[in-house]
């Protein structure tokens, strides 16, 4: 078996999504969504896809390192998110080849369900509580996670930290004590104001915080971390396991997200959860994109111990044959083999577009640059 075309699909709302073929016909998918530069990422593509062409797809470990270290220039979100798009393919075409799911190539699943958690963007809706309340009465969600402040300031006023948490204190009041509430500061905040958030949402007890500042600065994630009770989380902006080392080996987090469609792919999200389960913090895939990285994120979640819940946006109704399957909050166990998942061809026509489409833009009150 070997490979014989790389084929890229843009498809709304802004997934970039990759078909592996090979001279059996047998196909694997993989989504390399990197919002915002998916052209670039699919120029990565097809420079990568000049060597993959006529290599044997089976030998994943070896294409791998070979697409990571042999071009010299290693890492970042462009290149490791082409990356990441190919390693599960390849995981799709080797299930597929065995005739069974990927999950178990991972060594079989370690649970029968998969938890997974809504989300609620409470500075975009004013009726957010309800939101998430029907949310949590038509799934059945246990776990949800939401926004509570837009930009802030260097150091802001006890004004704009009150208004975050009473926030956050409403949509907990609404859902109660027996429902898990992660937040998302999006790296919007400096350590000094996400030091006081953190501390004034104790009382609240947030499932974590995740980005309370940017995932790169393992000091100041490590200094947070000892200055509060609430768990910090995150990762979606790192790649590969050399960029989680320090975190983990310090304990700077308490659950890590790596992105399978930006971090390397299966491959390596799978051993950032391993390094992350010596050091005893969970394991929570970033997935804000759509149903071929969740179904790749379904699998690694079905096998790994220490995973804690799955974030999604969608259950695959607008591309898949079958979506999604969820009860009580929670998905079923991907069935089939390789990653389980059929792309609809009439709604993948329906779907296409050229892949133009930009990241907002966010601005202080003054006009200065504000984080996403």
């Amino acid at each position: 078996m070997v490979i014989t075309r790389i084929e890229t699909l843009h498809l709304r709302p802004r997934w970039l999504v990759v078909r592996v073929h090979t001279d059996t016909g047998v196909v694997g998918l993989g989504e390399a969504t990197l919002e915002g530069r998916c052209l670039t990422v699919e120029a990565a593509l097809l420079e990568m896809s000049r060597w993959l062409i006529g290599q044997d797809p089976r030998r994943i470990e070896h294409l791998w390192q070979h697409l990571y270290r042999g071009g010299f220039y290693r890492g970042g979100p462009v290149l490791t998110s082409a990356l990441s798009g190919i390693d599960q393919a390849l995981w799709d075409i080797l299930g597929k080849h065995l005739n069974t799911p990927v999950y178990q190539l991972l060594g079989g699943a370690v649970r029968d369900r998969i938890r997974l958690y809504g989300w609620v963007n409470v500075t975009a809706t004013g009726d957010y509580i309800e939101t998430a309340a029907k949310l949590a009465a038509e799934h059945k969600f246990t776990a949800f996670k939401c926004t509570i402040t837009d930009a802030m300031r260097p150091l802001e006023s006890r004004e704009a930290i009150a208004a975050a948490v009473a926030r956050f204190a409403a949509l907990r009041e609404r859902l109660g004590d027996e429902t898990d509430i992660g937040i998302d500061l999006h790296g919007r905040c400096s350590p000094s104001v996400s030091r006081q958030l953190a501390k004034a949402l104790e009382p609240y007890h947030p499932l974590f915080i995740e980005e309370p500042i940017l995932g790169d600065d393992c000091g100041a994630l490590r200094d947070l971390a000892a200055a509060t009770s609430v768990p910090l989380a995150t990762g979606e902006r790192l790649y590969t396991r050399w960029q989680f080392q320090d975190l983990i080996a310090q304990r700077a987090v308490a659950v890590v997200q790596p992105d399978v469609a930006h971090a390397g792919g299966i491959s390596e999200v799978r051993r950032i959860a391993a390094a992350a389960e010596a050091r005893e913090i969970a394991f929570a895939p970033h997935c804000p994109l759509g149903p071929v990285a969740l179904a790749a994120c379904l699998h690694l979640a079905a096998a790994t111990p220490n995973f804690l819940c799955q974030e999604h946006v969608t259950l695959g109704e607008t591309l898949l044959t079958r979506p999604f399957s969820v009860r009580d909050g929670q998905a079923d166990l991907p069935e089939g083999p390789g990653l389980g998942i059929e792309l609809d061809e009439a709604k993948v026509a329906a779907q296409r577009f050229d892949g133009h489409w930009d990241n907002p833009r966010f601005a202080q009150a003054d006009g200065g640059f504000a984080e996403w």
